[in-house]
């Protein structure tokens, strides 16, 4: 218990700093990527690997970890490069992605890096929306390409984005014609599935795809004169974006008196497991894992009944 709550206590301490620790990697190439160091729980020797009948193509089979069977994807060969050379590949990366242990077959893995988000930039947008990046940044002279694992494992299993019928209120949704949600993600993949739930709630979505957009946007609306919390619901917020992250983005809008009351809800494919310590340090209003539509959908309509009883 000491030990999780020391790792709960030194991460937590990057919260609201705009930070963010990521570990470099190679796909048996000269290119350079990188992942979040909170999304991995440990990199290991490749170890004996199970193939899996009629498995997807980018699964290059099971093994055991620490007494749990886990996939392993083949992360050259899923974000379109061709499957990865199993003499060359050399390490395991398991990681935690919305509630779900896996493992990432990759090359060398190199070190963990401590940089600001400011220093991560989103993809060129002539680069169009095929590729499976979330940013990218330079260290060391060298390009490092952020991988959206998010679109990755929607690739192998596709998520549900249809809301179930017994959940939908529909005094609630006759209501949410007249209302708005701010959504801020930096994965396509994850505004889209955010965008069919918000669209099955009868919600007018805006969309933003990092922090500092969302607060641009956000403070814009108060220059005009807008009174924003009372223009949206609530603004849900990935976690981890270029440039402004979703903790300092909720502290920038908590420091903010014309955008305090603001309703913020976190919705990340982090950990659940150090979630409780970071929303209270920022003040968010809740916390919710990706990627759920059920849960996205009961979340936001138990704000919308909170709304309809102020009006």
């Amino acid at each position: 218990m000491a030990g999780v709550l020391e790792t709960v206590n030194q991460r937590t301490q990057l919260v609201g700093q705009n930070r963010l620790e990521l570990l470099m990697f190679h796909l048996t190439g000269g290119q350079t990527f990188a992942i979040n160091v909170f999304k991995v729980q440990e990199v290991i020797a490749i170890p004996e690997l199970n193939e899996m009948p009629k498995s997807h193509p980018f699964i290059a089979g099971v093994t055991n970890v620490r007494g749990q069977t886990v996939p392993v994807i083949d992360l050259r060969h899923a974000i379109g490069m061709g499957p990865i050379d199993r003499n060359l590949a050399e390490n395991l990366i398991v990681t935690e992605y919305n509630k779900s242990i896996q493992a990432f077959l990759v090359g060398g893995v190199h070190r963990i890096v401590n940089l600001n988000w400011e220093e991560i930039l989103p993809p060129p947008t002539t680069a169009g929306d095929t590729h499976f990046l979330t940013a990218i940044t330079k260290i060391d002279d060298k390009i490092v390409e952020v991988v959206d694992v998010e679109k990755v494992l929607a690739l192998i299993v596709p998520p549900e984005t249809l809301v179930a019928e017994e959940i939908l209120d529909s005094e609630v949704l006759e209501a949410a014609k007249d209302m708005e949600v701010l959504i801020v993600d930096d994965s396509s993949t994850a505004l889209s599935q955010m965008s069919s739930t918000l669209e099955q709630l009868n919600l007018t979505a805006h969309v933003a795809r990092d922090g500092y957009q969302a607060l641009t946007m956000l403070q814009g609306w108060a220059d005009e004169g807008i009174d924003v919390s009372k223009k949206l619901a609530m603004v849900i917020t990935d976690a981890e974006m270029p440039e402004m992250d979703g903790y300092r983005l909720t502290s920038e809008i908590r420091a903010d008196s014309r955008l305090a009351d603001l309703f913020v809800v976190l919705h990340t494919s982090l950990s659940g497991r150090f979630n409780e310590s970071m929303v209270k340090k920022v003040g968010c209003d809740g916390f919710l894992s990706k990627f759920n539509q059920n849960a996205l959908a009961e979340t936001i309509q138990d704000r919308l009944r909170v709304v309809m009883a102020m009006k």
